[in-house]
């Protein structure tokens, strides 16, 4: 399974991180490099990116790269969501923000945050 993807909503293209159900930290760090490695060959400021995060499990070292993914990309983003975030998970979304100084929306459902990257775009 690609866990980074192109979708199309509505007309939109929306760079998809698709981390759900991750528990393996070591195949949480490999998806989040390839993550970065496809949003840095995007030309700045054009990416719409909807994060999915339902029923990932995380440790420090996975934490640190979300931090780092956030901080690294934000260059080539124009707007970005997170769906799926448990109790455990809206505490690393904190630190996340903290640590990259961004505005990343959050959303219960993917649907939600499809149409909200998409009026944003």
């Amino acid at each position: 399974m690609d866990r980074t993807r192109f979708i199309e909503h509505k007309g939109k293209r929306i760079l998809h991180f698709d981390y759900r159900g991750i528990r393996d930290p070591e195949e949480a760090l490999a998806a989040i490099k390839h993550s970065s490695e496809v949003a840095r060959k995007q030309p700045p400021k054009s990416l719409l990116v909807m994060t999915s995060v339902r029923d990932a499990r995380y440790n420090a070292a996975v934490l640190q790269a979300m931090k780092e993914l956030a901080s690294e990309n934000e260059p080539y983003v124009k707007a970005s969501a997170v769906v799926g975030m448990g109790g455990l998970h809206r505490i690393a979304y904190q630190a996340v923000i903290l640590f990259s100084r961004r505005k990343i929306q959050t959303f219960d459902q993917e649907e939600e945050a499809l149409d909200w990257l998409v009026q944003q775009g």
